[in-house]
């Protein structure tokens, strides 16, 4: 159960209600501080809608986030956007090969980010290396981008947990086709 109330529309001024567009139990708890919920909103919109990275290999990363981190709520969620915008099944099951160090048939670069996503959830940063191979296929703006991203998404796990964020009902369904090892 969440540490705050989750707020519908008409328990927020009229200035904040388009940011309960999305619906989300994220959302609705984030409302409780609308200025904070608004910036937030903002880098999260920046990310989905205006990033210059790869939006395949974007959800890649989120979802590598969100798997390691165990958080069913970010994982179910990235998985339904991921879907949308050409992540496979077997994109999917690559992230958890990948996460417990087995091979896996994603190209190269796609390991390599999600090599980098790991790094900057274990060990705070990319390193050297990851860092040089994913630079050798993207632009600055695109390294900017993905390395706030996973940066961000490391932010958000934390929030969700500390928040205990509950995952809505339409996400529990991909948690039965991904059930996460040692989540109960």
């Amino acid at each position: 159960m969440a540490r705050l109330p989750y707020l519908e529309a008409d328990q927020v001024a009229p200035e904040y209600r388009n940011m309960l567009k999305r619906n989300t139990n994220l959302h609705k708890l984030l409302v409780n501080s609308p200025d904070m919920a608004r910036a937030f909103s903002g880098v999260g919109g920046y990310i989905r809608i205006k990033s210059k990275l790869n939006p395949r290999l974007r959800e890649l990363a989120i979802l590598q986030v969100g798997w390691l981190e165990q958080s069913e709520y970010e994982f179910t969620h990235h998985v339904k956007i991921g879907k949308e915008l050409g992540v496979s099944d077997d994109d999917i099951a690559a992230v958890m090969a990948e996460t417990e160090g087995k091979e896996s048939k994603l190209e190269p670069l796609a390991r390599t980010i999600l090599k980098g996503a790991r790094e900057m959830v274990r060990e705070i940063a990319m390193s050297e290396a990851t860092f040089a191979e994913i630079k050798r296929h993207l632009s600055d703006e695109e390294m900017v981008d993905l390395v706030l991203t996973i940066a961000f998404y490391c932010g958000v796990v934390r929030v969700l947990a500390t928040m205990k964020i509950d995952i809505e009902p339409y996400c529990k369904e991909v948690l039965q086709r991904y059930p996460m090892p040692g989540v109960k």
